[in-house]
């Protein structure tokens, strides 16, 4: 028996979906971005970081929120270390960090939209 999703789940892979054809695309011609990921660590531009987080504060943004599948608190990420947060996002997009919605909305992220989204986080007190 299959679980619902939730809205923001499914929100967040029909985006994902919507995109798909052109992250084909994307990946068949390295971005800059992904260059300077291999020549080492990106830049994060927190001005950019704010603007990619504003769908997070649904989930992340409000105290003792609980989330309906699976039930477990969702944790505060304002204030984590940029390199924590980054590397979680990228253990979403490898599938290594299991939740649907958390696996689709990185997955939609770029490695320089990573890097803008935790120094963002990070700078948050």
């Amino acid at each position: 028996m299959m679980r619902p999703l939730t809205i923001a789940a499914s929100l967040a892979l029909t985006t994902l979906l919507a995109a798909a054809p052109v992250r084909a695309q994307d990946e068949a011609t390295p971005a800059p971005a992904a260059n300077a990921a291999s020549n080492g660590a990106l830049q994060g531009d927190a001005g950019k970081g704010k603007m990619l987080t504003y769908t997070c504060q649904g989930c992340h943004g409000i105290t003792g929120y609980k989330n309906a599948y699976p039930s477990y608190r969702v944790p505060r990420i304002g204030g984590q270390s940029a390199e924590y947060l980054a590397n979680a996002l990228h253990e979403y997009q490898k599938g290594t960090r299991q939740h649907p919605t958390m696996q689709a909305q990185a997955q939609s992220f770029s490695d320089q939209d990573i890097a803008d989204i935790a120094a963002f986080l990070s700078s948050i007190k």
